[in-house]
């Protein structure tokens, strides 16, 4: 019998797939998904919301402990 943990998994930053502060090294492996692909879409996401996701980009780095 095997019984499945429902305890989340924390979301920190990432020591490993590091290369300003962690912050998109960390969701990508949060998400299983490719760290450039996050990277790519977090510049993105800062030139077209005018800066406004480099804010929140800079919260994060505040908020996430680092993993």
């Amino acid at each position: 019998m095997t019984f499945e943990s429902n305890t989340p998994r924390p979301f920190t930053r990432s020591t490993d797939n590091k290369m300003f502060a962690g912050v998109c090294g960390g969701i990508a492996e949060y998400f299983d998904v490719d760290v450039n692909l996050v990277r790519v879409l977090a510049v993105i996401a800062a030139v077209c919301t005018g800066g406004t996701a480099a804010l929140v980009y800079l919260a994060a780095w505040m908020l996430m402990p680092l993993g």
